[in-house]
């Protein structure tokens, strides 16, 4: 079916009654393979300039193993998997090349590095308790083409610690603040850069933290000019907001 629709909308392009870009918008929003269990969308990439992103949480690693060999036949490298458990890891390795990074849980199939934006995407963290959602940012930043810096235990606490990277923080792109506690973080770094600077509040700190709600609020409430929001850990969210953003304004400096 899916075939006889892409061979009707070429035939009409032949014809001259249907002009490209209508085309184009068409073929754009199919085909998906469904699996049972998942419908695989292989024209992502058209629509969005990235392929699918397997969430690897609630997912057995027989779905994953399935689900991957359909994204394959469609784009043969970087294909990235989110919250992915050791466990589910070591069964993917076996069968895949998987790059598996214990920190992030995040997985990677055939990876390849590479550029495709020439800005910098600064991801910094408040403490090193917040790393693993940071550098769920920062891989998935990276797997998406973007050269990525890395600012770890730089919290309010000691600011002096931020302040010593000002080079860094001047020439980003974009900035990912990575924090939990009270989420300070993120409006002192808005307060000193000229560039985006994307929140993520973490579930780290005591109970009052309510398991990132406090730094949560606080982030929304910054008033630092220039400050978005993501939820609560949401490291994958944050690395690819960052890299659209750095692919629009990667000239940058």
């Amino acid at each position: 079916m899916e075939s006889q629709h892409m061979l009707s909308v070429l035939q009409q392009v032949q014809d001259g009654t249907l002009d490209i870009h209508t085309a184009y918008e068409q073929l754009k929003i199919s085909p998906f393979e469904d699996l049972g269990y998942a419908k695989i969308d292989h024209h992502r990439a058209i629509r969005q300039g990235t392929p699918e992103v397997i969430y690897g949480a609630g997912k057995t690693a027989v779905q994953m193993e399935g689900i991957l060999h359909s994204l394959l036949s469609h784009c043969p490298e970087n294909i990235l998997i989110t919250r992915l458990s050791e466990e589910s890891a070591a069964y993917l390795a076996g069968r895949f090349p998987l790059t598996y990074d214990k920190i992030s849980h995040i997985g990677i199939v055939n990876r390849r590095e590479y550029r495709s934006a020439s800005g910098t995407v600064v991801v910094a963290t408040g403490g090193t308790s917040d790393i693993p959602v940071a550098e769920e940012a920062a891989l998935t930043a990276e797997v998406l083409g973007n050269h990525t810096e890395r600012l770890y235990d730089v919290g309010v606490a000691g600011i002096h610690r931020l302040l010593a990277h000002m080079d860094s923080i001047s020439k980003a792109t974009v900035i990912v603040a990575v924090a939990g506690m009270e989420g300070a973080l993120a409006s002192v770094i808005g307060g000193l850069c000229d560039c985006p600077v994307i929140a993520v509040p973490t579930s780290i700190g005591y109970g009052a933290n309510f398991h990132g709600l406090s730094a949560l609020l606080s982030m929304l409430n910054s008033c630092a000019s220039g400050v978005s929001v993501v939820n609560i850990d949401n490291g994958f969210g944050a690395g690819y907001l960052a890299s659209m953003i750095n692919h629009i304004g990667g000239n940058k400096k």
